[in-house]
């Protein structure tokens, strides 16, 4: 099955698509490259990563990169900068992030009209570059007004330093009271078959604004990649594997906790089940459910191995039949055990700003 997915992956052109109503224009499927420098193990070989992104993802038409200053943190940035070298800037749609912090073992969040500039600037040198394609606030400071935020970002749309504006876990009224401000081009927020709490507000919303949608975590953190013997084949400083050993990190991915993940499996083993009728894998098809939500929907993988970036890429030819689709929504909707993060953890379900007329000026 790994050779038929690497093959339909060398056979797939990827397809363009349009994100928001501004005029940015990305590859139909992204590469997130957070894992290439941070969280998921120790640093890949630099090398490696870059040879990945030029002759496996851009060549094939995998030209919408996503990273973020916190991803290190600061050191996929710098990678990436490196990738970007040699002509291939201009053949790339980059997408960074910023309002995460990450210090003293804490992470903080700060939306302030300073902080937001410091950051960009902070971001274009170590990407060496002039402009941002796609600036997102990954996470929302409920101490500051979206407003003020938003406003500060589009200043620095106004001076060429970002052509676009994103936010990501961002709930309905933050994101209307956002693109009031700035027209939103995309909403980053993570959605799978087992994460799908988006579906009743934050999808319609983004629809009824004209907001391009860009999916994380399209394959449940590699869930659908591996399924339940997931945690037992990771590397060391994996932290989907610390949260099995370490006590203050028990709470951060629920899901995979031991408990959990006994009941989750089944929903792996129903999908492995049609995968194998289909003729993919099961992360292609996880993954093609996610292109089939619209045209609008851009989900972004991430991977630091061509084989897997060879089977997300052959995820695009997979067609899902209406029967198919009804089958993977009564997968879906039997449920999924625990929350997709612990309560410490921003998402769009916290991320309510002060009204614009408390801000204070400082």
């Amino acid at each position: 099955m790994a050779a038929a997915a690497a093959a339909a992956a060398a056979e797939v052109k990827v397809p363009r698509i349009k994100l928001g109503s501004q005029g940015c224009e990305v590859s139909a499927q992204g590469l997130g490259c957070m894992g290439m420098s941070a969280f998921y193990g120790p640093p890949k070989p630099e090398p490696d990563m870059i040879k990945l992104i030029h002759h496996h993802a851009v060549s094939r038409g995998i030209t919408h990169l996503d990273t973020s200053d916190v991803y290190g943190p600061h050191t996929n940035e710098i990678l990436i900068g490196k990738a970007l070298k040699e002509g291939m800037r201009a053949k790339v749609e980059l997408a960074t992030k910023f309002a995460v912090s990450y210090e003293d073992g804490k992470f903080d969040i700060c939306g302030d009209p300073a902080y937001v500039r410091a950051a960009c600037e902070a971001s274009l040198k170590r990407l060496d570059v002039d402009c941002i394609d796609l600036y997102y606030q990954h996470r929302i400071d409920t101490r500051v007004p979206i407003e003020v935020t938003v406003g500060e970002l589009k200043k620095l749309v106004e001076e060429g330093k970002i052509k676009y504006i994103g936010l990501s876990e961002a709930s309905a009224s933050t994101i209307r009271r956002a693109h009031a401000v700035h027209p939103i081009t995309a909403i980053q927020l993570e959605w799978s078959l087992w994460t799908r709490d988006v579906e009743e507000e934050i999808i319609p919303t983004c629809r009824e604004l004209g907001i391009g949608i860009v999916a994380y975590s399209p394959l449940g953190q590699g869930f659908f990649s591996s399924g339940p013997k997931l945690i037992e084949n990771l590397t060391e400083g994996d932290f989907r594997k610390l949260l099995n050993i370490e006590i203050h990190t028990m709470q951060y991915l629920p899901r995979f906790q031991a408990e959990n993940l006994e009941h989750n499996k089944k929903l792996y083993e129903r999908v492995n089940a049609i995968a194998s009728r289909k003729g993919c894998t099961p992360s292609q098809l996880a993954l093609a459910w996610v292109h089939h939500q619209g045209n609008d929907v851009c989900p972004v993988p991430g991977t630091t191995k061509i084989q897997n970036l060879n089977q997300n890429i052959g995820a695009l030819s997979v067609k899902l039949s209406a029967e198919d689709k009804v089958e993977l929504e009564s997968i879906a909707s039997a449920g999924v055990k625990g929350e997709r993060c612990g309560p410490e953890i921003s998402t769009w379900q916290n991320s309510e700003t002060p009204p614009l007329s408390t801000w204070k000026c400082t």
